[in-house]
């Protein structure tokens, strides 16, 4: 694919905005339905900096970026087409949707509204609580913190593969009610509706989510662990302690909330935590999933996108290794199930459409960011119910 360079210069009816033959010393054209990619051998007088070539570049009607391959520099230019329109009432009402159950989720995890029996909310037998809308907005301290995070680490995602022009849709949230999760949703995703040029693409679109995500989730966390109590005296249990109606949740600990914990509280054992501790924990534990390395999660695309030859035997070495964890939480399995079920029975990963264009050099920081951030929020054991 990349000796399919042409030496003939483009016409305006190929729909090229500036005429740029004269710093090339060749290009090829690839037309996809969202957007149309030229990338371009540029003439080693103007590999540099080029006053010439930057003044046409500023008239190009889209994105571009270098590249520096075994050739010489190449310039990667993108020219956005006509983009569908997006069906913004339905992301507002499943953003409304998931406020509303994750609210109600912090309503009964701040302790004002009573919630023993998931069940009851799909019989029809749930008693409604005396003062039902200030009760229910009790759970405003756990639902706008971790809404803000999820949409933070959406965004990352949206941002970055608008940068390129990609056609991507804005985030949709899944709200669920208190059954099968305790915390109101599901998460949220965008759709990536067209494939990505390179692994450049691929590791900046993967990696902006979870750093974006993770710079709210940690403020959260820590002003969260900063305003919870000790318990010294809360029997053997040790760790980050959730209450929730009758029940109490042992919160796993990552090595970012044992710091906190240790920082704000002197090394106690146990913490109890309410509803912005919850939200920040529940930040972090989203980021780690996301960044396990194994099919289309971001770990994989970042994971893909840096080393690709290694991505199917580190894929797989992770499953394993998150179905063994599956002795400790029994989450693991869903988790590994479902990565198995939407990779379709494969940990591999799709491929870009130059597989061949190398990783910047910038990137490595970044990969290292990913890797320290995996680390800091890993948690073996995320869930434990007490007693």
């Amino acid at each position: 694919m990349r000796e399919s360079y042409s030496r003939v210069p483009r016409t305006s009816s190929q729909g090229c905005d500036v005429d740029l033959s004269a710093f090339l010393v060749a290009w090829r054209t690839t037309s996809l339905p969202d957007r149309e990619v030229v990338d371009a051998l540029v003439h080693p007088a103007h590999a540099g900096p080029s006053p010439a070539l930057a003044a046409v570049l500023a008239h190009w009607l889209g994105s571009y970026y270098w590249s520096d391959e075994p050739d010489g520099r190449h310039l990667i230019l993108t020219r956005p087409l006509a983009r569908r329109r997006e069906r913004w009432g339905l992301h507002v009402a499943l953003f409304l949707a998931t406020l509303l159950t994750t609210t109600f989720a912090g309503a009964v995890v701040a302790g004002t509204i009573p919630f023993d029996d998931p069940l009851s909310l799909f019989t029809g037998s749930y008693p409604l609580p005396p003062h039902l809308v200030s009760a229910w907005a009790a759970g405003l301290s756990f639902s706008l913190p971790l809404l803000a995070i999820l949409l933070c680490h959406e965004l990352g995602h949206y941002l970055a593969a608008r940068r390129y022009d990609i056609d991507v849709s804005p985030p949709y949230f899944i709200p669920v009610p208190l059954f099968p999760t305790f915390i109101g949703t599901m998460g949220a995703f965008i759709r990536l509706r067209s494939v990505l040029n390179d692994r450049r693409q691929l590791f900046d679109i993967g990696v902006w989510g979870p750093i974006a995500g993770f710079v709210v989730a940690l403020p959260v966390l820590l002003l969260g662990v900063a305003v919870s109590h000790a318990a010294p005296g809360h029997g053997p249990a040790t760790g980050l302690l959730l209450p929730m109606g009758t029940q109490t949740w042992i919160l796993g600990d990552s090595p970012i909330t044992l710091v906190a914990r240790h920082v704000f509280h002197d090394g106690a054992k146990a913490v109890i935590v309410g509803p912005l501790a919850f939200a920040g924990w529940v930040g972090m534990f989203v980021t780690m999933l996301n960044l396990l390395p194994m099919g289309q999660l971001d770990g994989g695309h970042i994971l893909y996108a840096r080393l690709p030859q290694w991505h199917q035997r580190v894929a797989l070495a992770f499953w394993l290794v998150v179905i063994a964890l599956g002795s400790l939480w029994f989450g693991w399995y869903i988790w590994g199930g479902l990565v198995l079920i939407l990779s379709r029975g494969r940990l591999g990963h799709p491929p870009v459409l130059d597989t061949l264009r190398p990783l910047p050099r910038s990137r490595v920081l970044a990969w290292w960011l990913a890797v320290a951030l995996f680390a800091a929020t890993f948690a073996p054991a995320p869930l434990t119910l007490l007693g």
